[in-house]
């Protein structure tokens, strides 16, 4: 009886100890991980003062006309996901690609992430660089810092133009985004191990396998730091913000949308009804998944030269 007991706690100890391990292991990994990480990240793009800290921006293109993109929430390296779509737009535009506080080569911050802060920071890096004129082009929850941005600044918008953009009341805007343990989970080193089975999730698209390696680098480096993850915890609030808000109606607005969402019941009637509230307002529907300019630059860069070629002189 004894013989069989010593061998069951001796059981339970090893089934115990191997996880454990397991973690103590992964934890380890990470960390020195993370350090040959850091150093490998490659510098780009230029850092403008803003509100006391660094903002990093890819200034490129010299077109007489601005276009800014803003990345979508927990886009880790916005200059380099808008890579497709910025080679579309700078031969005839200067595209300015804003990296926001807490991704990309920006700094943390520790100012709280409202669409109301987000929006001036954007604002004073663009003031920085001399830009007073220029059409805010984002995706995502971009559409929603742009709803409060152009209450701030309409009279420098030239338009708007959404790429699958967020808007107000869409449904699930009142849930919380899921971020509880991803800090632990990142520390233990087990996001890494879900990185690295879970296969390249920029296959097939078009970016060379240097930039896909700096976007996983600084998704390592960004995903779960605290500037995101206050932002991500923010989201119900930045969405309640804006609730009932349109753009003015004399900004031109062209949303770019997914034909299909499963996700989000009603996704392409709700941007018809949001570029209604507009004087001059369109909607064009593409086939793809959230981020379009993954794979649908090309058809954005010339629908959007068509739409901003058809205004009146701005």
């Amino acid at each position: 009886m004894r013989k069989r007991v010593k061998i069951t706690l001796l059981t339970i100890g090893a089934v115990v100890a191997l996880p454990v391990l397991l973690l103590t292991t992964t934890s380890i990994v990470n960390v020195v991980a993370t350090k040959s990480d850091l150093a490998a990240i490659v510098p780009y793009g230029e850092k403008v003062p803003v509100d006391g800290k660094k903002m990093n921006v890819v200034d490129t293109g010299t077109g007489a006309e601005t276009i800014v993109l803003l990345p979508g929430l927990g886009t880790a390296a916005p200059a380099l996901d808008f890579t497709p779509l910025i080679s579309q737009l700078d031969k005839k535009y200067r595209v300015i690609a804003v990296e926001p506080f807490g991704t990309g080569l920006s700094d943390q911050t520790a100012k709280p992430r409202t669409a109301q802060n987000i929006a001036r920071e954007i604002h004073e890096a663009l003031q920085y660089l001399g830009v007073d004129r220029y059409v805010l082009m984002g995706h995502s929850i971009a559409g929603i810092y742009a709803l409060e941005y152009s209450s701030m600044y309409a009279d420098e918008l030239v338009a708007f133009v959404g790429i699958d953009s967020s808007v107000p009341n869409q449904p699930g805007w009142d849930e919380p985004a899921p971020t509880d343990g991803l800090a632990a989970l990142r520390d233990l080193g087990i996001l890494r191990v879900l990185a690295a089975v879970s296969g390249d999730p920029y296959a097939g698209m078009p970016y060379d396998e240097r930039t896909k390696e700096q976007m996983r680098l600084l998704t390592t480096r960004n995903a779960t730091e605290p500037t995101l993850l206050d932002e991500m915890n923010r989201t119900t609030a930045n969405f309640a913000a804006v609730r009932g808000k349109t753009f003015p109606a004399s900004l031109p607005v062209l949303l770019f949308v997914r034909r299909d969402d499963q996700d989000v019941p009603g996704w392409l009637a709700l941007h018809e009804r949001q570029a209604a509230t507009v004087e001059r307002g369109k909607v064009i529907v593409l086939e793809g998944e959230h981020y379009l300019h993954h794979t649908r630059s090309a058809e954005i860069g010339t629908d959007t030269t068509a739409f901003l070629d058809s205004l009146p002189i701005r």
